[in-house]
């Protein structure tokens, strides 16, 4: 029987030369449990962390989104062990595409070219296929940091170059000037999901589509309400901080209006025997054709299986087009 590996059609990253599934596996759970934002894991252990990326590569993702700031580069570092194990196996996996980010917070553009030897020896000397700026707020321009960007592509230590939480004004600047360098944006790394569609009002959809840039879509299950976990057992909210609940839509009236859309997703799971959950990430790799890839993350080797496994079906349009109206729907005021 045909393997999923061999099952999963790659897409062209922007106007890259790279070749992506769909899905790819997302690195912040892998930040052991250190820095800032890597104290919203807890610390995986080296086998779990190995299991994870060996079930993830070996059904069908060939590339990992990680950043220095998961961790202040240890994200980085337990990729980069786990691929030399897979390596020292034999493993014909062992070599996905890596995705990167610089942070840019309270630093300037000269700590993209400073620091960059610092992420390759955090990956194991690994070349880094996409780099990414984390977000918007630094104290250089977006000038200044494209040219960095670009400086580093001439060098050759990086292939290409991303952006994370632009909005569309700022994206579309970035193109424009790296195409003074001859270069092109491939990417931009946002919040994207059924629940959290801004991107679709506020015109970065719409801009990517237009300039060939690939929207790489973060927390694509919007913290697990689209799995239906929360719907069908309301009662694991309470285990989940008070911050997140109002973050995350996890109130009474949120849920009520997202109801139908669980629903629809549930009855498209039975249809297909996947999960809910599986749906709404097949709902977002096709319904804007190859614009939007996504990376998921995976605390345990379960959640990998079901990532990998939403992308072994492919919903038709009229299924799409009723999950784009119900998603409306929730999201109504």
């Amino acid at each position: 029987m045909e393997t999923l590996a061999t099952q999963v059609n790659l897409r062209q990253l922007g106007q890259s030369s790279l070749s992506v599934s769909p899905l790819g596996l997302g690195c912040w759970q892998f930040s052991r449990g250190s820095g800032i934002v890597g104290r919203y894991w807890s610390n995986l252990t080296d086998a779990d962390i190995l299991d994870i990326v060996r079930v993830s590569l070996e059904g069908g993702m060939n590339w990992v989104d990680t950043a220095e700031i998961y961790g202040g580069g240890k994200s980085e570092q337990a990729l980069a062990q786990v691929l030399d194990q897979l390596k020292k196996e034999g493993n014909p996996h062992s070599t996905p595409l890596i995705a990167t980010k610089w942070w840019p917070l309270m630093r300037t553009a000269g700590s993209i070219t400073a620091t960059i030897d610092e992420r390759i020896a955090c990956l194991g000397g690994r070349g880094i296929d996409l780099y990414q700026i984390h977000q918007p707020f630094s104290l250089s321009s977006i000038a200044s940091e494209m040219k960095a960007m670009a400086g580093l592509v001439q060098a050759g230590k990086i292939r290409y170059v991303g952006v994370s939480n632009y909005s569309a004004k700022q994206m579309v600047e970035a193109h424009r000037l790296l195409k003074t360098y001859g270069l092109s944006l491939v990417s931009n790394q946002v919040k994207y999901n059924l629940l959290h569609r801004n991107i679709d009002q506020n015109g970065t959809m719409a801009a990517a589509k237009e300039l060939g840039i690939s929207i790489i879509a973060y927390s694509p299950l919007q913290q697990g309400i689209l799995t239906g976990r929360f719907h069908n057992d309301p009662s694991q909210i309470a285990a989940v901080s008070r911050l997140r609940r109002m973050q995350s839509g996890l109130d009474d009236s949120s849920l009520a209006r997202s109801k139908p859309l669980i629903q629809s997703l549930s009855k498209l799971a039975d249809k297909y025997g996947v999960t809910p959950g599986q749906v709404a990430l097949n709902w977002l790799i096709y319904y804007h054709g190859d614009t939007v890839v996504a990376i998921p993350g995976a605390s345990k080797v379960r959640h990998a299986k079901e990532n990998i496994g939403a992308m072994s079906f492919r919903l038709n349009r009229e299924e799409l087009e009723e999950l784009n109206k119900e998603s409306l729907s929730a999201l109504k005021k």
